[in-house]
């Protein structure tokens, strides 16, 4: 809910998000919130992949409308804005699209390669893409529950080195039905393959089999997040009904000295105001910053 308030002659909107309340003043496009502030130099940002299937412009569009500064950039083959063999197809057209960002800056990729045999070629050229953007962190999913755990070492340990060379940072998404949904084995994998480190999001210690466990031995490993709010029993819910303190998250990343971004990660619920859900959360992470 939104309310307007007259301040020193200015009219300052507050935004009430059941958590917080956020005050914003108006500019000359709108309403503008502290996108710019940074603690530590942590930032708030946004994923393309809070709008599956939509083309990137028009994310990007969106993205803006909303009054975001930063984006991460989904590319995968199941409803990204961008696909893995498009980048690997045609690298150079991709990175002018990347460059062409409608005044947001790139702060991340979460790539999620094709399997088969240009699995590794396309990482590469998403690195690739990485480095010509000046993006240095990519996300990417750990294997599957079942994997065998040397088999993913080997694999990751492969990525890292590709990453490596172009100098991009490489983390794993904190994902259910994944072998990174337990924190601890995260942190295994961490320490078994250097130079890995971890995407922290935390709705599977909230919402999976390790709900309610402590996931404290992550931070240090971050160097990406992807945020929403939720609940004992629903991996995302509105803003204000779910269990996650953001407060305390970000105290945390603070500690272990994280200066990177904030990455709202909703997508649309039935008979649920995405847009005004994706305004909320933006709001509720800057009054924390």
């Amino acid at each position: 809910m939104v309310g307007l308030y007259r301040v020193s002659g200015k009219s300052v909107g507050v935004a009430t998000t059941g958590r917080a309340v956020v005050s914003y003043v108006p500019s000359n496009n709108g309403f503008h919130g502290q996108g710019l502030r940074r603690r530590n130099g942590v930032f708030v940002a946004a994923s393309t992949d809070c709008f599956p299937g939509v083309p990137l412009d028009e994310a990007l569009s969106r993205l803006v409308d909303l009054e975001f500064n930063h984006v991460e950039i989904g590319i995968h083959s199941d409803g990204g804005s961008l696909k893995p063999a498009e980048v690997l197809a045609d690298l150079e057209k991709v990175i002018n699209q990347c460059r062409n960002t409608q005044r947001l800056t790139p702060a991340a990729y979460a790539v999620d390669p094709d399997p088969g045999d240009q699995y590794y070629e396309q990482f590469k050229a998403c690195c690739k893409l990485a480095k010509a953007t000046k993006v240095v962190a990519i996300t990417i999913r750990s294997g599957e529950l079942g994997t065998p755990f040397n088999a993913e070492i080997e694999r990751l340990q492969e990525m890292v080195r590709i990453a490596s060379d172009d100098g991009i940072l490489l983390g794993i998404l904190t994902q259910e039905g994944r072998i990174s949904q337990d924190p601890d084995t995260a942190v295994v994998l961490c320490q078994q393959v250097k130079g890995l480190g971890i995407t922290l999001d935390p709705s599977p210690f909230v919402c999976g089999p390790s709900k309610g466990g402590n996931y404290a031995n992550v931070f240090k490993h971050v160097i990406n997040t992807h945020l929403r709010d939720t609940s004992k029993d629903k991996f995302q819910v509105r803003i204000g009904q779910g269990e996650i303190e953001y407060s305390r998250l970000i105290t945390q990343l603070e500690m272990v000295k994280y200066n990177r971004a904030l990455c709202v990660h909703i997508t649309p619920m039935p008979d649920v105001d995405h847009v005004g859900e994706m305004r909320k959360m933006r709001l509720l992470l800057e009054s924390h910053l």
